[in-house]
């Protein structure tokens, strides 16, 4: 039983080795007629890095030359000329430069990833307000995003920022009035120095439109309705694109009265966005409840002690 294992294993151990030779040879060389004579021939192949010049004969061996520049081979062979060098595609960039004996390798710019459905290079996805960046995006793989967790936000759409923790009101002396969310920071209030409510408020409304996705038409009619102080109507507003839109209800918000802030909600209704408006209007009334609740009671309090 024994001499029949060790046997076969034998048998099998040259065979894999005659195959070994044999293959190995019939890579170096390649089978042509002999033009002198008109008998087969193997000649020998070129090295990686050349192509054949000539071919042999019974009075001489394959003549091989190095490839020229910007084109290679990668395997033996007895090819006329060397392959061009490839090109880099739409988004890549060369990771290694075409050499004569290997072609260029190519990886997606900062900023893309290899999509193997559309077999190209795509823009990583940015993750929304509300969650951050759990792993970046490689030149192989897409952003990963996470929903910020409680007590940490994003209020912007990044494809590096991570979720960041609320800030404390009670570390800096001041008085919560609007509880963070995953969307926006805590708020808080001096109670020695109050403002009114809309003027808290200000602080997350431009994050507020980033967060909740509009249609820009309707986005476009909030910012057509925007009160100003000579009540002119910017009627290029209709032609701004979702980035422009953004920017103008910032520059807004910086220089909005708290009269003006406190028609927002109401404009927003207008437009049809009805459950961004009664969000927004909450927002409002928590932050002055909040105020009422803790700063004026104090202030009061105060008053009535001295």
């Amino acid at each position: 039983m024994n001499y029949l294992t060790l046997s076969t294993e034998l048998l099998i151990l040259l065979s894999v080795r005659s195959w070994l030779v044999h293959g190995a040879s019939s890579q170096l060389t390649y089978k042509v007629t002999d033009p002198i004579t008109g008998n087969p021939l193997q000649c020998d192949r070129c090295p990686p890095g050349t192509f054949l010049r000539a071919s042999c004969s019974s009075i001489k061996k394959s003549e091989c030359a190095p490839c020229p520049q910007d084109s290679f081979t990668e395997l033996w062979n007895y090819m006329g000329r060397c392959l061009r060098c490839g090109v880099c595609g739409r988004n890549q960039v060369v990771k290694k430069g075409c050499t004569a004996n290997s072609d260029c390798q190519c990886e997606c710019k900062e900023g893309y990833f290899y999509h193997q459905d559309y077999d190209m290079c795509v823009r990583h996805s940015e993750c929304p307000s509300g969650q951050g960046v759990l792993t970046k995006g490689t030149a192989e793989r897409d952003t990963v995003c996470s929903v910020c967790s409680e007590d940490t936000f994003s209020d912007i759409s990044s494809t590096h920022h991570n979720c960041t923790q609320h800030k404390s009101c009670s570390d800096a002396g001041l008085q919560l009035v609007l509880r963070g969310s995953s969307w926006h920071d805590s708020m808080c209030a001096n109670c020695q120095q109050l403002k009114d409510g809309a003027e808290y408020l200000k602080e997350i409304i431009p994050s507020f439109f980033i967060h909740h996705k509009m249609n820009i038409k309707r986005l476009r009619r909030i910012v057509l309705r925007l009160p100003s102080e000579d009540g002119k109507k910017p009627r290029e507003s209709l032609e701004l694109n979702f980035s422009e839109l953004h920017s103008r209800i910032c520059s807004w918000v910086s220089s909005a009265t708290a009269a003006q802030i406190q028609q927002l909600p109401a404009i927003v209704n207008k437009t049809g966005e009805t459950t961004a408006s009664e969000k927004l209007q909450h927002k409002l009334n928590s932050i002055e409840t909040h105020l009422t609740e803790h700063c004026h009671s104090k202030i009061y309090s105060n008053v009535i002690e001295s």
